[in-house]
């Protein structure tokens, strides 16, 4: 299933074939229509029978569009960034079906690297070869395809022979395939077995489900069998693993690897371990059917023939090779990369196999570009070179399109009307474009406002415009009109979450606090049998070992039922707590010890808290049209966590009450378009707006930021750092005063009393952790009544713990936007060629550096040292001791891409968002903090494309524990999001001490880091509800089967997963959803399950009378702390012969007909849980008034 099918919106469904009224015009450029048509002569050069065509930018797509209609059409461009945009810009242009516009992608990574494509990126390859090979007329998967559009590299690259031949894994509700079969299926696909899934790419298997997440759908699906046929195939959300949606009727699932491993593949693996240096983990791995990372380096090993693209291309095709200079030198730059890295053998050592460079065959390498094209002449397919220079129409087999780029009428209002006026003049036909209906509504305003009024308006993907002088046709797209493009507004898929997935992941050995008992260490979850007979029950307990209590004896176990799981958490703060002792006083007494000072917390909180709610703010109106607009022209689609985040901030915003929110996100999650969706909605109520950041870098780059989101809209954005000179700060005091100034970034110059504001409304934070608590106070001072919005991705202790104990709101963003990929991280010593290939292979996909050297003297040493090493790069230095106006220009050269490599201090640490920089290298690493580490990755890897983080030491000096421990802890959190891990672990490292006041007090080491939150929240809940009195522990042990048997989930993981939730579960409503949610993960829960359900339950109903503990004990049950009144009392006696009340103990023991009697068998567990059920009614009964 092809991504932009299942994705497509109605809006897309507009804009395909949007332009084709402006294609038929272009059919009076006499040259236009001969290309199109095919009449002109090719040249009988046999050297070169390949016209060459003169053509601008923007009208390529409709030439290609135009002769698709005679016969099918290959464009090939210099990289994946324009085979993405040429494909979205053809779509506009062509009327046929927009799935016969396709993108052929390209491996993202080297062939002999060890690191394997992205599985997105296989299966649109699959996808893509299989509809070439063997098209199907009318199918909506394996249609034909029309035009095919892919970078230069796909062409050079040979693939595995007959690979377009693969038989695809499809299913199709109704159809019949075995259960087996259809896993078997899947891992030969290359797909990995798990026990959840998550990424791309993974399947797993439970009772009759398969879920599975092929890479080119946009969420996984599972699929239901009914015996050997499939019933049904629904889409499920990998954060909280539930089904959504209508169900689907068929799924393809594209392989994820380019080799498929088949029964011979793997064999061959078998017989050549031992053969290749440092291959043998991998070669095993394939061997045994397991996709491993980078097998696709071993293909000239594994693979006898290998074939080229080009023989997959259709007949009688059309070939455009686009800009043909500039695909030399692409394919040139890709060559001398991969040579480089050959030699280097940089992907061995980052595999830590000591060197020795990997296999090479020359099958694999790419294929020389001249004999491509070459091959592509001679094979009954027409060869057009279309190059942007003027073409010299005297020669044969030269032809000029009479079209030209626009004239930049680019910002300048006088330009743009004294051109477009002319272009009116002259008979031109003009079409104004742009992909979002808001951007077209603003620049159809701006050139209303310049007296152009004779225009049509198209929405559609064109992003280059142009002038046909032979038609006289004019297009015009956003980018000729103001200089810059805002992408279109993609397909929005707002959802609600639910409670997501908290895998508490023990492993034995793992440190655990239980809320009665204290610090102990997880052992193993383990099942027992007690009872005897009819009577006995299976129960799965938690093994937990504490110190012992006597001398050399062995440590004490505590086995916990798995209901009680609730209690139990896993530990964080010191690196190894001391075990307390079951039973022994040291865990009350620090217990206490914490409990006391949480109180006193509290009580300083609740303060606090109090003002807070009682000022009063300013309630914002809701959005206004401006607002959607705004929101429209983001460039790129919204995760679920961000739209969610907004709504939560519009809604505070909107209410009465000051607002005081943390946004924690991973670097890149998107948390300055919340901000900036938050300012603009304050601007709409005409407030004032501040945007405190911590560096004069980060001012510059959210001045721009804003200043080009907020732009053709009226407001003004200002900013104040060192940057601005006198005369601008001056002006930006003044109109902050008088009210003209809407928006002032600045950094802490704004807390600085000469600032004041006529009416400011909002204040946003970014990187909260770089602040102190003086500027904060600061800030607190002036706002009292002003919403206040923080953003952070490394929260420092204090911050977390004030968010958490629920001072502030808190929203997280945790899922990554859609295409993003974990950064690659490699830690190692310092080389010069490592650096050298690395540079080089940035530069190589047109991508930027970023090389951190913290050291200000040594820095233009470092400077020469790289230029040597790199002569084809343009090298900058940045760093704090600069010049303002020379660091301001080096950062804007950065930014608009004049400059290759930045070489600077930590300077751009925070939140410089370059997304074309993909290559971070800091030197000296063992030097960094771990949030800094975890800051300076998060500067690469915000686009789609694979990111590199180089952290290399001096290995020459010796390294220090916790350095080494640093930069350990870096290269394990590599996955997206993992911020607030590493954030944990800066505790752990650091040491935790009172958050909030500045005593350092151990008392967070004492009782572990989840269990001291939970301790704040409860004493604030207290202060705020004093009357509350705390929900008792129930235990219930009734001889009853209750557990979650092994068959029905079988990790044990997922099982831990489910009794958690099941013990976490208050009310009816709980139970309900968290039933829905198991059957809906994995099929109808047997009935020992549902005992389980029935249990939780009556522990609700005990724990509302105040009982600690229904405990049967042979023929008698013991119901523990209860104190019913006299007439209670009489009456259960009458009812139950034999009950006796003990008041000194409060307990009641009544028998039970559990075990049966003479003649009559046991009782079942349903009749035990009735009856239990009856007795609680009974002791909660009251007499009712007036029955005397």
């Amino acid at each position: 299933m092809p991504v932009d099918r299942d994705t497509r919106t109605p809006e897309d469904e507009l804009i395909a074939g949007s332009l084709g009224d402006v294609r038929e015009a272009l059919a009076r450029d006499p040259q236009f229509a001969a290309l199109a048509h095919s009449e002109i002569e090719t040249p009988d050069d046999a050297t070169d029978p390949s016209l060459l065509i003169g053509a601008p930018q923007g009208i390529r797509p409709a030439l290609a569009a135009a002769t698709a209609e005679r016969a099918p059409v290959v464009v090939i461009v210099p990289s994946g960034r324009e085979a993405e945009e040429l494909v979205e810009d053809i779509r506009s242009w062509y009327r046929g079906d927009p799935a016969s516009v396709a993108q052929l992608q390209s491996w993202e990574t080297l062939p002999h690297e060890r690191l394997s494509p992205r599985a997105d990126t296989v299966a649109n390859r699959m996808e893509v070869f299989r509809r070439l090979c063997h098209p199907q007329q009318g199918s909506a998967m394996f249609g034909p395809i029309r035009i095919l559009v892919m970078p230069v590299r796909s062409l050079i690259q040979p693939v595995v022979a007959g690979i377009g031949d693969v038989a695809p894994l499809v299913f199709t509700c109704g159809g019949e395939m075995p259960l087996d079969t259809a896993a078997q299926q899947l891992v030969r696909n290359a797909y990995t077995r798990v026990d959840l899934v998550m990424d791309r790419g993974e399947f797993a298997v439970r009772g009759g489900l398969i879920d599975v997440f092929p890479p080119t759908a946009p969420h996984p699906v599972r699929i239901e069998f009914f015996g050997d046929e499939i019933d049904s195939i629904r889409q499920f959300h990998a954060s909280d693993q539930r089904t959504y949606g209508d169900e689907i009727d068929s799924i393809w699932a594209t392989p994820c690897r380019e080799v498929q491993l088949t029964d011979e593949i793997r064999d061959r693996a078998r017989s050549l371990v031992g053969s290749i240096p440092n291959a043998d983990d991998m070669l095993e791995s394939i061997a045994q059917g397991i996709p491993v990372e980078g097998m696709e380096s071993l293909i000239p090993a594994l693979i006898d023939e290998m074939q080229p693209v080009s023989s997959m291309l259709p007949r009688g095709s059309v070939v455009m090779l686009s800009d043909p200079e500039k695909l030399r030198r692409a394919v040139d730059d890709l060559e001398k990369t991969a040579n480089e890295f050959l030699a280097t053998s940089w992907s061995v050592a980052a595999s830590g196999h000591g060197s020795g460079a990997p296999i090479t065959f020359d099958q694999a390498n790419f294929l020389n570009y001249q004999e491509a094209v070459a091959q592509l002449m001679y094979s009954e397919r027409e060869v057009w070179q279309v190059s942007g220079f003027t073409v010299d129409t005297a020669q044969p087999g030269h032809v000029q399109i009479a079209a030209q780029t626009p004239v930049d009428f680019r910002g300048s209002e006088t330009k743009a009307e004294q051109g477009l006026h002319e272009l009116l003049d002259s008979g031109y036909e003009l079409t104004l474009t742009a992909a979002a209906h808001g951007t077209l509504q603003r620049l159809k305003r701006m050139l209303h406002g310049i007296g152009v009024t004779r225009f049509a308006c198209v929405r559609s993907q064109a992003q280059d415009g142009f002038i046909d002088t032979a038609a006289k046709v004019a297009l015009l797209t956003e980018r000729d009109v103001t200089g810059r493009a805002s992408a279109a507004g993609a397909s929005r898929t707002p959802r609600k979450r639910h409670k997501s997935i908290d895998l508490m992941e023990l492993k034995p050995g793992d440190f655990v606090v239980h809320e009665q008992h204290g610090v102990g260490r997880f052992v193993e979850m383990r099942q027992r049998t007690t009872g005897t007979g009819r009577n006995q029950s299976t129960r799965e307990y938690l093994v937990i070992e504490y110190a012992p209590s006597k001398r050399n004896a062995p440590p004490d176990k505590l086995f916990i039922p798995t209901d009680q799981l609730d209690q139990v958490g896993k530990y964080i703060g010191a690196e190894i707590p001391k075990l307390n002792k079951l039973g022994g006083s040291d865990w009350a007494q620090t217990k206490a010890k914490a409990k006391k000072h949480v109180h006193e917390i509290a009580q300083n909180l609740i303060k606090l808290y109090a003002a807070r709610q009682q000022a009063k703010g300013f309630a914002f109106s809701k959005d206004t049209p401006w607002q959607k607009e705004l929101e429209d022209a983001f460039p790129y689609q919204e995760t679920a966590d961000q739209l969610t985040t907004i709504d939560d901030v519009k809604a505070d915003m909107e209410k009465p009450i000051p607002m005081d929110r943390l946004i924690c996100g991973d670097v890149g999650f998107g948390k300055t378009e919340i901000a900036l969706r938050a300012a603009f909605k304050a601007v709409q109520d005409a407030k004032q707006v501040a945007v405190l950041v911590p560096t004069t870098l980060l001012v510059q780059q959210h001045f721009e930021t804003f200043s080009e989101r907020f732009e053709g809209f009226p407001v003004k954005v200002a900013a104040m750092s060192r940057f601005q000179s006198a005369k601008e700060i001056n002006e930006t005091l003044k109109g902050l005063e008088d009210g003209t100034v809407d928006v002032v970034i600045g950094t802490h110059k704004l807390l600085n009393p000469k600032v004041k504001f006529k009416d400011l409304g909002l204040v946003i934070i970014d990187e909260e952790q770089r602040f102190g608590v003086e500027a904060k106070e600061t800030l607190k001072a002036i706002r009292t009544n002003v919403d206040v919005l923080s953003l952070s991705a490394t929260p420092i202790p204090r911050t977390l713990e004030m968010a958490v104990t629920g001072i502030r709101e808190m929203s997280t963003l945790a899922t990554p936007p859609e295409d993003r990929l974990p950064v690659l991280t490699y830690v190692g010593a310092y080389e010069d060629a490592q650096v050298t290939a690395a540079v080089r292979r940035e530069l190589l996909r047109g991508g930027q550096v970023f090389y951190i050297h913290n050291r200000v003297q040594d820095i233009d040493q470092k400077a020469a040292q790289l230029r040597e090493l790199v002569p084809e790069a343009r090298i900058g230095i940045a760093h704090g001791k600069m010049g303002r106006k020379q660091l301001d220009q080096i950062i804007r050269d950065f930014w608009h891409r004049d400059i290759d490599v930045l070489l600077c201090t930590t300077i751009v640490e925070t939140g410089l968002d370059i997304s074309n920089a993909n290559t971070l290298i800091v030197d000296n690493a063992g030097k960094f903090g771990l949030s800094q580490l975890h800051q300076l990755r998060g500067r690469v890897g915000r686009g789609h494309d694979r990111a590199y983080a180089y952290f290399l030491y001096d290995p020459s000096k010796p390294m220090t524990e916790q350095s080494h421990e640093r930069l350990v802890t870096i290269a394990q959190h590599t996955a997206l999001g993992s911020g607030f891990d590493v954030a944990m672990k800066d505790l752990e490292l650091r040491g935790t001490g009172n958050l909030l006041g500045d005593e350092q007090s151990g008392h967070i080491e004492g009782v572990g880091f989840d269990l001291y939150v939970r301790m704040v929240t409860n004493a604030i809940e207290e202060y705020k509800e004093p009357e509350r009195v705390e929900p008792v522990a129930v235990t219930i042990d009734l001889p009853v089967e209750a557990s979650i048997p092994v068959d029905y989930i079988d990790s044990d993981k997922l099982r831990l997963e489910a009794y958690r939730k099941l013990a976490e579960a208050r009310t009816d409503e709980d139970l309900d959803e968290l039933r829905e949610e198991l059957t809906d993960r994995y099929g109808e829960p047997p009935q020992v399950f549902t005992s389980l359900f029935d249990i939780a339950r009556l522990r609700a109903r005990a724990r509302d009378l105040g009982i600690t503990e229904i405990v049967g004990q042979g023929r008698k049950l013991r119901v523990g702390k209860i104190n019913p009144p006299e007439s209670v009392r009489m009456r259960i006696e009458r009812i139950y012969k034999g009950a006796q009340y003990r008041p000194l103990t409060e307990t009641y023991t009544i028998p039970t007909p559990f075990e049966g009697s003479l003649g009559s068998a046991p009782m079942g567990s349903d009749a035990v849980l009735k009856w239990t059920e009856q007795l609680l009614d009974d002791l909660a009964w009251t007499p009712k008034a007036g029955a005397r």
